[in-house]
């Protein structure tokens, strides 16, 4: 009964280990995706592009293309705030004067990135 139970432990073990893997690369196939005109994606635990300039009246939409959460926290207090994104979750804000916005992931501080507005 002891090996019984050890060898469905095994099995339950590599099915878990399987769907680990699946997910991972399900996730890192969508880092080849450009995205589009006024996107940002959050991947790799970074945002791609980093930087990004538009014409002032643009509204930029983030999308997060990673397995774990997200958020787009703008540098200057109370600017703007997306809150938590699940993965591929998105958040859109609207950019309606000039000037340079840098925004971060608190969650994760190293994901940092910057609206150009002309």
């Amino acid at each position: 009964m002891k090996r019984i139970i050890e060898s469905k432990r095994r099995i339950l073990t590599g099915f878990a280990l399987l769907f680990s893997v699946l997910i991972i690369t399900n996730s890192c196939s969508k880092s080849s995706d450009l995205p589009g005109a006024n996107e940002v994606f959050m991947q790799g635990m970074a945002f791609t592009p980093s930087t990004i300039t538009v014409s002032a009246g643009t509204t930029i939409t983030w999308t997060n293309n990673d397995g774990v959460v997200h958020n787009v926290t703008s540098n200057t207090s109370g600017l703007f705030s997306s809150g938590s994104i699940s993965p591929n979750g998105t958040y859109s804000h609207l950019f309606s004067t000039a000037g340079t916005f840098s925004y971060k992931c608190t969650i994760h501080p190293s994901m940092t990135g910057s609206v150009v507005v002309n």
